[in-house]
């Protein structure tokens, strides 16, 4: 089999309904309804069983276990997420490790982004119904969800064996079960070709083959260094002006500018940490026994989270209202028509304020689960004690 014609079995949407159908997705029409047009021709229902509960006019999920498994698989590479992980990991496991595991996250997110936007293949078409609709406007190759699934997960386990003492293998058994629920999720529902999906796993596994050695020798530097915020700042600004221009509008320069913008936060706030004397070198070195929380340790870690998402989500609120508004009075423009106008290319007014109001409310949430949450947490005495010697 020659190499155009792989690439075309792994791209064609009967792959994808092939894979759909197996964890249990019924098509009510059958896939041959579609005539030359893509469009269906509903003459031809298939015969369901009274039993099955239609979640939508065209298919029905005769596997509700698959289908939950998926539903919460694709939101490991969600915002929610995000928002939710990055803080918990920081406030209540290791920050050493959650600097070079979120700086190269934002790296081989940005790849992967800009990546759809330069190359431009659409996501799967007819007969593969989306059984999700979030990111059809973008493009789809590679999937960054396949990216995220792959880096995330196994940048913990690679950062994490050289630190602590714990079975690796149950590790590597955990990053391989993520990693497959996550990249199947997205070929359940709809949203990738097998094309996409492998094409992010291995593009991940090339760049993590440099990137994790170089994340992990930036890390020390970018903290000691005093003059670093400003190469951080101007570097990332750049990082976002500079983003690869798409033919079409999509969210993908948005969703580029969270990512860098949280790691720019982290960072910042991991500076001023050291520098204001708050952040010093552990006394033992690694490897280091896991602590597992007692009653009281497991009270605080709760106190803790639920304190600190609370300011996350206050934080995201205000910083998104407050930057919004100063943007838009800025450029001169009226607030309401800014949000209310659509989102095009042609648009710039919108995709500045966008930009700007994400790149500055993730960058404080970034800054605030680094910095100011912690040192809040010090002085309400619910901190963890081994966070200020993560370096």
């Amino acid at each position: 089999m020659s190499f155009n014609r792989i690439i075309n079995v792994l791209k064609s949407p009967e792959l994808v309904v092939t894979i759909q159908e197996y964890f249990g997705v019924k098509y009510i029409y059958d896939h041959s309804s579609y005539n030359n047009d893509n469009t269906l021709t509903r003459n031809r229902r298939v015969n369901i069983p009274k039993e099955y509960i239609s979640f939508h006019k065209d298919y029905l999920i005769v596997n509700k276990f698959w289908y939950w498994v998926f539903i919460v698989g694709t939101e490991l590479g969600d915002e929610l997420f995000y928002a939710t992980f990055i803080p918990f990991w920081f406030w209540n496991i290791d920050g050493a490790v959650g600097r070079r595991v979120i700086f190269l996250w934002s790296i081989i997110m940005y790849i992967g982004q800009a990546l759809k936007d330069i190359i431009r293949w659409g996501r799967p078409g007819p007969p593969v119904i989306k059984l999700q609709s979030k990111w059809s406007v973008e493009y789809g190759f590679p999937s960054t969800h396949a990216m995220v699934a792959v880096s995330i997960p196994f940048s913990v386990l690679i950062f994490t064996q050289y630190r602590y003492i714990y079975p690796v293998s149950i590790g590597l058994i955990i990053s391989m079960l993520w990693s497959s629920v996550v990249c199947l999720s997205r070929l359940y529902l709809g949203m990738h070709s097998v094309l996409d999906v492998i094409a992010g796993i291995m593009l991940t596994i090339v760049l993590m083959t440099f990137l994790v050695p170089l994340v992990d020798m930036l890390d020390i530097p970018i903290i000691e260094t005093w003059y670093s915020p400003i190469i951080i700042l101007t570097f990332s600004i750049l990082m976002i002006y500079y983003y690869p221009q798409s033919d079409k509008w999509t969210p993908t320069r948005g969703d580029t500018t969270m990512t860098v913008s949280v790691c720019v936060g982290l960072q910042i706030g991991a500076w001023l940490n050291y520098h204001m004397g708050y952040l010093i070198a552990p006394d033992a070195l690694p490897l280091y026994e896991i602590i597992w929380p007692n009653y009281q340790m497991f009270g605080l870690l709760i106190l803790r989270t639920v304190i600190g998402l609370c300011c996350i989500v206050a934080t995201r609120a205000l910083g998104k209202t407050v930057s919004y508004a100063f943007v838009c009075a800025i450029l001169g423009r009226n607030e309401k028509d800014v949000k209310n106008s659509e989102n095009t290319l042609e648009n710039k007014h919108k995709t500045t304020v966008e930009l700007v109001h994400k790149y500055f409310t993730y960058g404080l949430i970034g800054f605030n689960t680094q910095f100011l949450l912690p040192n809040v947490f010090k002085i309400l005495d619910i901190g963890r004690p081994d966070f200020y010697t993560e370096m």
